[in-house]
């Protein structure tokens, strides 16, 4: 049964691969983020392929998608919708808005005000949308897909910590190296890579995959091992915010998508080390004294991968 799953997940990652060259670690991580109900934050300078690699992704997953630029002047009713007056009927109508989809788009998510970017915390969390006193859940499967400039850049604005704390994992796409961007050149001088891609899953597959892995096994030492690592980033003497428990079941659940991927019913340590730097380094805060040491968030996570003990178990 497990090899029924990770050939279907296979067969996503071969045709994103049409349209997104040379990113391969990077199509996995997304695509388990969507099988394992999370959201993904990708932080990288303009032109790297972000939108083509979200847009690969909602024709390979025959999902409807929605995307949406963030700007300044994009107000929160944009993005959740809002009720209008209907004066032959007397009553107020609900006009949605463009977040209600399976495959939300949010290009440049730190360009828009605190305000605007407050509105999808709703959303992300519970996966639906209040709109005067009224909830509207979101349709299944739901992920939201945002891309941001480096902090620092002209024009943005940092996320919060609690909408951060919200996206299960945070990537970079970076440069391509030189046969991926001669291959990217060629691709592109002929037609639009997107086109090439076929749909190989829809709404029902998706459902079925994201239920089987929120099943699988874990054992009670690879428990103890994730919370040992989230517990060691809240008493670090380099950091003045640590893991939450929401961080803590982001690193459980996409450790299960790992192991599907590989073929596997049970999760290992190996699965939970591979994405540990995806789940944490957005979520944790340095201290002024590691800022002054030259340290980064990447370097104390390797830091404390490395003073946790590691649970034995092996692969079977």
């Amino acid at each position: 049964m497990g090899n029924y799953y990770s050939n279907q997940i296979n067969k996503i990652l071969n045709e994103v691969k049409k349209a997104v060259i040379g990113k391969d670690r990077i199509i996995v991580k997304v695509l388990l983020t969507i099988l394992c109900k999370g959201h993904v934050l990708i932080e990288d300078i303009p032109g790297v392929g972000k939108t083509t690699l979200a847009l690969a992704f909602s024709k390979a997953l025959s999902l409807e998608h929605n995307r949406m630029q963030f700007t300044p002047d994009v107000l929160p009713s944009d993005v959740t919708g809002f009720s209008v007056y209907n004066k032959s009927e007397n009553t107020f109508e609900f006009r949605r808005g463009v977040a209600f989809c399976n495959l939300f788009l949010a290009d440049e998510i730190n360009r828009t005000s605190s305000k605007t970017q407050s509105a999808l915390l709703e959303l992300m969390e519970e996966k639906s949308i209040t709109v005067d006193g009224v909830t509207y859940n979101l349709p299944e499967p739901y992920t939201v897909i945002a891309t941001q400039n480096p902090i620092g850049s002209a024009g943005t604005h940092s996320l919060p910590d609690s909408q951060l704390d919200r996206f299960m994992v945070k990537l970079s796409m970076g440069y391509p190296d030189f046969s991926g961007e001669v291959s990217i050149l060629k691709s592109k001088s002929t037609d639009n890579p997107l086109e090439r891609v076929n749909p190989v899953a829809d709404t029902d597959s998706i459902l079925e995959l994201q239920e089987y892995i929120s099943n699988i096994y874990i054992d009670d030492r690879i428990y103890e091992y994730i919370v040992a690592l989230a517990s060691a980033t809240r008493n670090h003497p380099m950091l003045k915010l640590g893991i939450s428990p929401r961080g803590t079941l982001a690193l459980m659940n996409i450790s299960r998508g790992i192991a599907v991927a590989m073929g596997r019913d049970y999760v290992i340590p190996d699965d939970v080390n591979f994405i540990c730097h995806d789940v944490f380094e957005h979520r944790i805060m340095l201290s002024p004294k590691a800022k002054l040491s030259d340290l980064t968030a990447t370097d104390i996570v390797n830091e404390i991968i490395k003073s946790v003990p590691t649970p034995g178990i092996e692969k079977r």
